[in-house]
């Protein structure tokens, strides 16, 4: 079993714009993350501690821009935190060992998929291809990986 911590090296190496948004509770721009419109087979990780938090097999096109997801690979690896900012009351998404702000969830996903919609920030995020994922340590995820939807 593999463990994932808050990595001081990984943080050092954020861009400015993954610093915002994973150690300060940013938010990227609507439209403009990298993994918005990736529609390949694999995992996608936490950018800070690696822990895997989403399959592309639960991921879709919500409308929202930003990657959606209807539920988590590892429901473990995700805390769910109540968020009052900016007027709202929301549900903020970190990940559970890394600690990084990740997005939000709402209860406005897909009715036949468990009615989530995890909104995540692709600058949170690094993408694992499914060819790519047993040789960086992600294989028992395999059987969760299939074509996006």
């Amino acid at each position: 079993m593999q463990s994932y911590s808050k990595n001081p090296d990984a943080i050092s190496k954020l861009s400015p714009e993954q610093y915002r948004v994973t150690q300060e509770s940013g938010t990227e721009r609507p439209g403009t993350g990298e993994y918005l419109n990736n529609k390949k087979p694999g995992i996608y990780v936490d950018i800070v501690s690696g822990e895997p938090l989403f399959a592309s097999s639960d991921k879709y096109e919500s409308g929202c821009g930003w990657p959606s997801f209807t539920k988590p690979i590892e429901p473990a690896n995700i805390n769910e935190l109540h968020d009052r900012t900016h007027g709202m009351v929301r549900t903020e998404v970190r990940s559970a060992h890394g600690d990084s702000h990740l997005g939000h969830v709402f209860p406005d996903g897909p009715i036949d998929r468990g009615g989530l919609r995890y909104c995540i920030n692709s600058a949170s995020l690094r993408f694992v291809a499914r060819d790519d994922m047993a040789a960086q340590g992600y294989g028992s995820y395999l059987d969760q990986v299939e074509e996006i939807r």
